[in-house]
């Protein structure tokens, strides 16, 4: 019994670093929704597999080829779809702009004043005050940017088109409309769809184009 247990356990060792391997897996603390789900399940088919040595292994393997394969075909849509990839990971949230909390987005996200207040300890920041820009990102973890060392008004990018897809919430919150976005593309003589990455700062528009096949 004991040596069908070891022998189980080095062999789903292996086989779980392949796996991971064929998932192209990143760090702990990157892992989108959907990573964090199959990671999950693939650890309980392990345990329990280990655990009734009885049953026969393939009724471990197979799901867990099951999930790397989804994973993978998930993982391509989500390189190719922006609209796929903003619903199952989300999108990054500002709860400081400009040195200003986003009380809405604290609320909303249901982070709290001491989350937040843990996330900058982390980083080296001693208080709110020292930061002008912080975001909450997908995978949970707080990116603060620090004012310069005058306390100058920077002005930070951002974001207009990602994948061929105008970012409404952007144009919104800088006071603008899509027609205003379609007549500055429009000089360059482009439309969103040729766009891979548009974004905003300083008052001019600075732009990507998608490489052509």
């Amino acid at each position: 019994m004991m040596i069908s247990v070891i022998v189980r356990t080095l062999f789903f060792y292996f086989f779980i670093v392949l796996a991971y391997r064929i998932m192209g897996k990143r760090e702990i603390g990157q892992l989108g929704i959907i990573d964090l789900i199959i990671s999950i399940l693939i650890a309980e088919l392990v345990a329990i597999s280990i655990e009734n040595i009885k049953d026969s292994i393939f009724y471990t393997v197979i799901p867990i080829i099951i999930l790397v394969i989804l994973e993978v075909v998930l993982a391509s849509i989500s390189v190719k779809s922006r609209k796929f990839r903003s619903t199952f990971d989300g999108k990054p949230s500002i709860l400081i702009c400009n040195g200003k909390l986003n009380y809405k987005e604290l609320v909303k996200q249901r982070y709290t004043m001491d989350d937040l207040l843990l996330s900058l300890r982390q980083q080296s920041i001693k208080s709110i005050e020292e930061v002008e820009y912080a975001f909450l990102e997908p995978n949970g973890k707080l990116s603060a940017f620090k004012y310069n060392l005058f306390k100058t008004k920077s002005s930070f990018p951002m974001p207009l088109i990602l994948d061929g897809v105008i970012q409404k919430e952007t144009l919104k919150y800088l006071n603008k409309d899509i027609n205003w976005l379609h007549k500055e593309i429009y000089k360059y003589n482009l439309n969103e769809k040729q766009i891979f990455y548009a974004f905003y700062r300083k008052n001019k528009i600075y732009i990507i184009k998608k490489c052509e096949l």
